[in-house]
């Protein structure tokens, strides 16, 4: 089982993260992969379960929304997305829709979409 984050070092992160994109920067690979990981933590916090998977590679992946349980092979429901949509979209600040249209998300199945998850609140 995956180290679970605390509130306060998923804070430092995020803040960590929105500094160095206000300034233009790349964020510090362990600031944006613990930002990451806190985010996906917050989402499988909110919609318990193992219907759909959230993948943001190479970071990290949770299961979430209630509904029939995958254990072997690929899930039948995955969303997929890179760290800075996926941070984006948790903290509301792209439109699922937008991300989506612009390629920024990969989602196949019936049940992947989590956009009525989001934003989540940190």
């Amino acid at each position: 089982m995956p180290r679970r984050i605390s509130t306060d070092d998923g804070r430092v992160a995020l803040d960590a993260v929105r500094a160095a994109s206000a300034d233009g920067a790349t964020p510090a690979r362990a600031a944006h992969a613990t930002a990451v990981r806190y985010l996906l933590q917050l989402l499988a916090e909110k919609a318990p379960g193992h219907s759909v998977e959230v993948r943001v590679p190479p970071f990290g992946a949770v299961q979430v929304i209630e509904g029939p349980r995958h254990t072997r092979g690929t899930p039948p429901n995955v969303v997929e997305t890179d760290a800075a949509t996926w941070i984006a979209l948790a903290l509301g600040n792209e439109e699922w829709a937008d991300a989506a249209a612009a390629g920024r998300i990969a989602a196949s199945g019936t049940r992947a979409d989590v956009s009525h998850l989001l934003p989540l609140r940190p």
